[in-house]
């Protein structure tokens, strides 16, 4: 089932918040809670994260109805790939080469920022190309 592309894009606007807040405050626990919420949405689709869960609660009851649609797995392998950057960002931090924190995180949040502000999501492309590559036509 499709979904609606206005709640990856609103997740990645939250995400591009609280990862510029990570590099602004060099907060571990911050990073960690923003890895848990692409370990969820990787796992279950962006509808089961917590900015979806917003989304859908808060945000979207106040939209008109949807016009655009996309399929839900571009959006999901995106969140998977936050979750490598983010948990290399957090095992940096927390191994004390903050280097590395604020490098990977700093990817994140370019990644995100694109998806926010342009709708431009690298994961999604990430993902079709990587489909491209590896299925053959029949």
């Amino acid at each position: 089932m499709d979904i609606d592309v206005r709640g990856p894009r609103f997740g990645a606007a939250v995400t591009a918040v609280v990862l510029a807040a990570v590099l602004v405050t060099g907060s571990a626990w911050l990073l960690a809670w923003q890895t848990l919420a692409f370990a969820l949405g990787a796992a279950g689709g962006v509808g089961r994260s917590p900015y979806g869960w917003v989304f859908r609660r808060l945000v979207r009851p106040r939209l008109g109805p949807p016009t655009d649609f996309e399929a839900p797995e571009p959006p999901r392998f995106a969140q998977a790939v936050g979750l490598v950057f983010a948990g290399v960002g957090l095992a940096g931090y927390a191994a004390g080469v903050e280097w590395l924190g604020l490098t990977a995180t700093g990817a994140a949040l370019a990644a995100a920022f694109l998806n926010a502000a342009f709708g431009y999501c690298l994961g999604c492309e990430m993902y079709l190309l990587l489909r491209r590559l590896t299925v053959r036509p029949e």
